[in-house]
């Protein structure tokens, strides 16, 4: 699979003319799409700016994280509805 100079030639020509002509797409659907795939990739981004910033500042920024209970000493949290007893 290899490219010919005068393919690569060819394809950096028309990328240039189009760029000059200021219209580097050929319909609104060409325009559409890549405006589809700029939010994707927005979005994948900035999922990976949360996800970071989760992992970085959850641990430092006093949060208190899950605490582990011990398996001898559960807190019964909450009030005894004495109606259910028989």
């Amino acid at each position: 699979m290899s490219v010919s100079l005068e393919e690569l030639e060819a394809t950096a020509q028309e990328v240039l003319g189009r760029l000059r002509s200021h219209q580097p797409f050929q319909s609104s659907w060409d325009t559409a799409a890549f405006v589809v795939f700029l939010t994707f990739i927005g979005t994948v981004l900035f999922l990976l700016l949360l996800v970071l910033a989760h992992c970085c500042c959850g641990c430092c920024c006093g949060s208190p994280g899950p605490q582990r209970r011990s398996a001898g000493k559960e807190r019964h949290k909450g009030v005894d509805n004495l109606a259910l007893e028989p």
